[in-house]
């Protein structure tokens, strides 16, 4: 019998990294800018987790985090002349912070410090696009989302054991482009009906 987490955590992997395909038309149209500050951020975290994430013990759900470094990687690069926004001190920090995670794994010898450290630094990296996602939520995929939002779900299907190092990423990602979705529907359709009355 085939180990459903194994073919779960290959699907949710294929899934995400999929879903940068619409994006990334979505930015060559001009229809998606990227803030190019998340973008890079999610870039340096995501190798970072990856690193992190495996060294907790991750196994079937590794496929996600590593589409989440092709999928930054390519969008990082289009940011450059497509995106928008600078790098302000709070980016800075943030990456900042990415790099001091390597440190503090080699202090604490613990890949779970850091991977905490990178998915709280992944959430500061994330707040500029949630903020744009809930003020023009026109500017965001909302395909892109959708399909993350179902990669992050079937990798919850892939979690091998429920230990806090393992399930706490699948968890997190599915939260944060969750409330992402959310606000590209919720806020396009109320202000789809501020502006009809």
């Amino acid at each position: 019998m085939p180990d459903i987490t194994a073919i779960a955590g290959k699907v949710a992997g294929i899934i995400s990294l999929v879903a940068i395909v619409p994006y990334v038309l979505a930015i060559l149209r001009g229809e998606t800018k990227p803030n190019r500050a998340t973008w890079w951020i999610w870039l340096v975290v995501g190798l970072m987790c990856v690193a992190s994430y495996h060294s907790s013990g991750a196994n079937h759900t590794i496929w996600v985090p590593i589409s989440y470094v092709i999928g930054p990687f390519i969008v990082a690069i289009l940011s450059i002349k497509y995106g928008e926004g600078g790098w302000t001190l709070f980016d800075r920090w943030c990456l900042l912070g990415a790099g001091m995670s390597i440190v503090l794994w080699w202090v604490f010898n613990s890949p779970l410090v850091a991977l905490l450290i990178n998915l709280s630094i992944d959430f500061m990296g994330a707040l500029p696009t949630i903020r744009k996602a809930y003020r023009e939520p026109e500017s965001e995929d909302r395909t892109t989302w959708i399909l993350f939002c179902a990669g992050n779900t079937a990798n919850l299907f892939a979690v091998e054991r429920w230990t806090f190092a393992i399930a706490v990423y699948p968890i997190y990602m599915l939260a944060g482009s969750g409330l992402i979705t959310i606000f590209l529907f919720v806020r396009r359709n109320q202000m789809a009906k501020n502006r009809q009355n």
